[in-house]
């Protein structure tokens, strides 16, 4: 979308949805140049001056609408569609898809097996919490994983109210094998923020990159 016109995607955007197709194509071109098979397909706001609850119905429609076309376009690319619940608390007031129990209902009724849930922990800690409930009940749809510390959406050692190091073991006894994406505003340098993976490794008998000091 036109993010200078206050767009923040287009999926679940009534009469949007040439536009929509559009940027899709877009991003096809783009994820395959880039050797990316992960597309975030963006639902978008709620238009200005319209009440949530008036519009919900029709949004979810065009919602669904687009994401079967989109489903079925990426799956001729071997590539997987992903849509994350973003927080109406704090972070964005009108986007229209806010809590992984949304997304679950939204995506049983889509019903295409490339379609997945990027859930980013930082959002769903701030509406909903119970997030190891949450990972266990949503599992199966998950289909990338983002953190953040809330409620400072800083590095994940920063103070906040979320203990990374238990949830990074549930992901594992869960059986999760995708990415986690750092999806965070570092306090400083980049570099520098990073210490808290390694200092994570570290306390996992890991060295730099994830490698086991044993296999060594």
């Amino acid at each position: 979308g036109d993010q200078e016109a206050g767009e923040m995607g287009l999926a679940a955007v009534p009469g949007r949805q040439a536009a929509f197709r559009q940027g899709l194509a877009a991003a096809v071109q783009y994820a395959k140049a880039v050797g990316c098979p992960r597309i975030h397909l963006m639902a978008g706001r709620v238009p200005m001056g319209a009440d949530r609850a008036a519009v919900a119905g029709e949004m979810e429609i065009t919602f669904i609408e687009n994401l079967r076309y989109a489903a079925d376009l990426l799956a001729q690319e071997d590539m997987i569609g992903l849509v994350e619940p973003i927080n109406n608390r704090i972070t964005d007031p009108r986007y229209f898809l806010n809590t992984p129990h949304q997304a679950a209902a939204i995506l049983e009724k889509v019903g295409r097996p490339n379609l997945k849930l990027q859930l980013d922990l930082f959002h769903c800690q701030i509406m909903d919490g119970n997030l190891s409930r949450n990972l266990e009940t949503y599992f199966p749809l998950i289909g990338h994983i983002q953190i953040a510390q809330v409620p400072g959406r800083h590095e994940p050692d920063s103070p906040g109210e979320l203990n990374f190091p238990y949830i990074f073991e549930l992901l594992e006894s869960l059986g999760y094998t995708g990415y986690v994406g750092c999806e965070y505003a570092p306090k400083g340098d980049t570099l520098e923020g990073l210490g808290w993976l390694r200092s994570y490794w570290e306390s996992r008998g890991l060295q730099h990159g994830g490698t086991s000091k044993a296999a060594k």
